[in-house]
């Protein structure tokens, strides 16, 4: 039997109380099929290690991890910790030492999910963006200079290697090709005349080594206005790691909100373990409360067995979801609903056991 080894770090917020769930269906959905099994490890990283140590994970935490297959995350960011320290220090920390330059993010109208836009369906909203994930301008490169006096200045570089960015446009052409579907460029050249420029030559560079491959580029904001007036022209996107990190958020709003937001942090090479995590963030106010949605948990739990070959109970998963979704039986609040977080992730378990 395979044993897929898991690292979970649950973090804080409303992490441990979703992630919970998911590591439930995992379970389950090894248990029924019998043929793989999961090994969880829990770490107690997070902001409240931080407040305890100074750290947000242990000195040694990047090798620690190494030894595993996949990590599961909850969620991190506290209130009374700055955004910078949990971000950089941990999350971060992790992506970019694993090189999880792919970004997975499905933005997907699930049947029975609510949107926001008028006279919208499921078949409209079925994008996937591929969101490069260790370089731009969250490379961690910039001056402080003259800091605290009147000539004070901050210089945030954007960082955009050749093969940072031809890795990650090539991984969307492939995935554009295996599934017969167009692929849209999203950049800003008209205003980021070095590093946008670069990226729209790289994107058609790679184009030429995949003709059959339908493609469309648009600027970041034309494409915000696209994504909320005609989602249904978007398939498979692929975009720099900032444009990707807000057009995603975005693209949960018109997708159910944030409470169906899943995203893979992958290392499509599979030298370092790729991580899985819902991205709603921790959601301190309600910390606690079992009010937490962990929908988006599973559909990244869906990601994480897809990953491992396991595409059948991956899309199991997320039809379970929206038999969910369209009962509307067992919903959190979020969804209008007044179930309990573990109460969703029961009928999901529920839903996988029915549908064996």
């Amino acid at each position: 039997m395979k044993v897929h080894k898991i690292a979970v770090i649950a973090g804080d917020g409303i992490g441990p109380e979703v992630i919970s769930e998911g590591v439930k269906v995992l379970k389950e959905v090894a248990k029924l099929d019998g043929s793989f099994d999961f090994e969880f490890t829990y770490f107690p990283w997070g902001c409240e290690y931080y407040k305890e140590t100074g750290r947000m994970m242990a000195e040694d935490g990047i090798e620690q991890l190494k030894k595993f297959d996949a990590i599961f995350l909850g969620a991190v960011g506290a209130p009374d910790v700055p955004d910078h320290i949990s971000l950089w220090d941990l999350l971060l920390v992790i992506r970019k030492s694993f090189d999880q330059y792919i970004n997975l993010r499905p933005v997907k109208l699930l049947n029975g999910a609510p949107t926001p836009l008028k006279d919208v369906s499921p078949q409209d909203v079925d994008m996937i963006f591929v969101r490069e994930n260790t370089e731009g301008e969250y490379a961690g490169s910039g001056s402080w200079l003259f800091k605290g006096k009147p000539n004070e200045v901050v210089i945030q570089d954007g960082v955009f290697s050749r093969k940072g960015c031809e890795r990650v446009i090539r991984y969307a052409y492939e995935l554009a090709k295996a599934q017969n579907k167009t692929l849209t460029s999203i950049s800003k050249a008209n205003a980021l005349n070095y590093s946008m420029v670069f990226w729209d030559q790289i994107f058609a560079e790679v184009g030429k080594e995949y003709p059959e491959v339908k493609t469309y580029s648009y600027l970041v904001d034309a494409a915000s206005m696209f994504m909320v007036k005609d989602p249904k022209r978007f398939e498979i996107v692929v975009t720099s790691n900032l444009f990707g990190d807000i057009l995603t958020d975005l693209g949960a709003a018109i997708a159910g909100g944030m409470g169906l937001a899943a995203g893979a942090n992958l290392n499509p090479e599979r030298a370092f373990p790729s991580m899985f995590e819902p991205i709603h963030g921790s959601a301190p106010d309600i910390a606690g409360m079992e009010k937490a949605n962990p929908l988006a948990t599973v559909w990244s739990a869906s990601q994480l067995l897809d990953f491992f070959g396991h595409t059948q109970w991956g899309e199991r998963l997320i039809s379970c979801i929206e038999e969910v979704l369209i009962e509307k039986k067992v919903l959190t609040p979020d969804l209008g609903g007044k179930a309990k977080t573990s109460e969703v992730g029961d009928e999901v378990v529920k839903k996988i056991r029915t549908t064996v």
